[in-house]
């Protein structure tokens, strides 16, 4: 899925540049439940579907129907979901059934275990419900998605006639069979262009102005509840003219969380790295790397800059940890519990230049760390900017065994340095 592909994947897609996800950046997803409901507000048909959080639930909702041809889902945040396993051996989160007992028996396969997909590492993903939908064999499968071009400086459609499949294979295969719409920020794109982009797709006539309204509309979603993606693979064509949304991927932007309530109730932190969100509580960007020198930096672009100068001397980061321009003396502690959480931590990186955040602020939160959590690891210092003077003198009196550097590279290197003697 578009999401977490790198920008070197999107070149294909005819000058479409998405900007690759910043590490640092957590853009909400949501269930395909959730976004099968989100669609249908706005008037986007899909095959009927819905969830179930046990397997008895599971049974009695399939009943529901009134047929026994139906398709269960895992509900998983992760793509490959019908090529994954789960933790128990059970092979595919995506199951054909064709009666109530046995989506209940599939469900109770798939309910409180760990889907592991190409996604999701060797952790996997915990499986808390399970979606049921009519199978509806589609005749002809599409590809739709509503991004933010930066290069553009606008919105755009990217469509395919060529649905249904891996669309990063798509877009290096037969990059002509991929179709970019510029969109009006205000108005999305007109009834006339939306009907011509169906026809250029190869929609049948009865089917045309079906995909054309939900080209409409799905912008409309995009716009109104402030996504950064909106992505549906496949977009079906069915024999009778209709088309549906066969499955759905929302992304939407932290940032607009004070006004999106009702899309950030939907947030599962189940399957969120339980540390990420820890920090998250505390203020912090926390990513785990498979590194061993740990990093506590402030700033997006300083933490970028600071693990790219350890891979310059030939170190590895353990992490990402921007601790921001408010952190407190206590949120640079946890900062610190969230870096020895890993056995593979053998120094820390300490790289903070003070504007907004105090230096004197982290030199207190270290002091404290170091003391309560009895670091026994090397930790390297480099703090420059408001209050550094009385930062250094912090450091300096509290006896510690703390090395300060004030040049970048000389941090770096005896980080690496630190890290490879441990």
């Amino acid at each position: 899925m578009l999401n977490r592909i790198t920008r070197s994947a999107l070149r294909p897609l005819k000058g479409v540049q998405v900007q690759a996800q910043a590490q640092q950046k957590r853009n909400l997803s949501i269930h395909e439940y959730q976004s099968v409901q989100l669609l249908n507000s706005y008037g986007i048909p899909t095959p009927k579907a819905l969830p179930a959080f046990s397997a008895e639930e599971a049974e009695q909702v399939a009943k529901s129907f009134g047929k026994d041809e139906l398709v269960i889902k895992a509900q998983v945040l992760a793509g490959g979901r019908g090529k994954g396993h789960f933790d128990s051996g059970f092979q595919g989160g995506v199951q054909m059934v064709d009666s109530p007992s046995q989506a209940k028996e599939y469900a109770s396969k798939m309910l409180g275990h760990k889907l592991i997909t190409k996604q999701t590492g060797a952790g996997g993903r915990i499986c808390n419900a399970v979606m049921l939908a009519e199978r509806m064999p589609p005749q002809k499968e599409y590809y739709a998605a509503v991004l933010n071009d930066r290069a553009r400086g606008a919105p755009v459609l990217v469509t395919s006639n060529q649905g249904g499949m891996n669309i990063e294979d798509v877009a290096h295969d037969t990059p002509e069979a991929i179709i970019t719409t510029t969109l009006d920020f205000d108005s999305g794109i007109s009834q006339d262009k939306a009907l011509d982009l169906a026809k250029q797709l190869g929609f049948k006539d009865a089917a045309q102005k079906n995909a054309a309204e939900t080209f409409q509309n799905l912008y409309k979603i995009f716009k109104e509840k402030d996504a950064t993606q909106i992505e549906i693979n496949p977009l079906a064509e069915l024999s009778d003219g209709q088309v549906l949304c066969m499955d759905a991927k929302f992304g939407f932007d932290d940032n607009a969380d004070f006004r999106q309530k009702d899309v950030f109730k939907l947030r599962d932190t189940t399957q969120e790295d339980a540390q990420e969100v820890e920090a998250a509580e505390y203020g912090l960007n926390f990513i785990k790397l498979d590194g061993d020198i740990g990093c506590l930096v402030n700033g997006a672009g300083l933490a970028m800059a600071t693990m790219d100068v350890l891979n310059l001397h030939g170190g590895s980061p353990a992490n990402f940890l921007d601790v921001g321009g408010g952190a407190t003396a206590d949120a640079v502690k946890k900062a610190f519990e969230l870096l020895l959480t890993s056995k593979n931590v053998k120094s820390i990186f300490v790289n903070i230049f003070g504007g907004i955040m105090r230096c004197d602020v982290i030199a207190e939160g270290i002091i404290k760390a170091t003391k309560e959590l009895e670091l026994s690891i090397p930790l390297v210092v480099r703090l420059q900017g408001t209050k550094e003077a009385e930062a250094k003198k912090m450091i300096n009196e509290s006896g510690l065994k703390i090395f300060p550097f004030d040049g970048l590279d000389e941090a770096a290197s005896k980080a690496v340095e630190a890290a490879r003697s441990a």
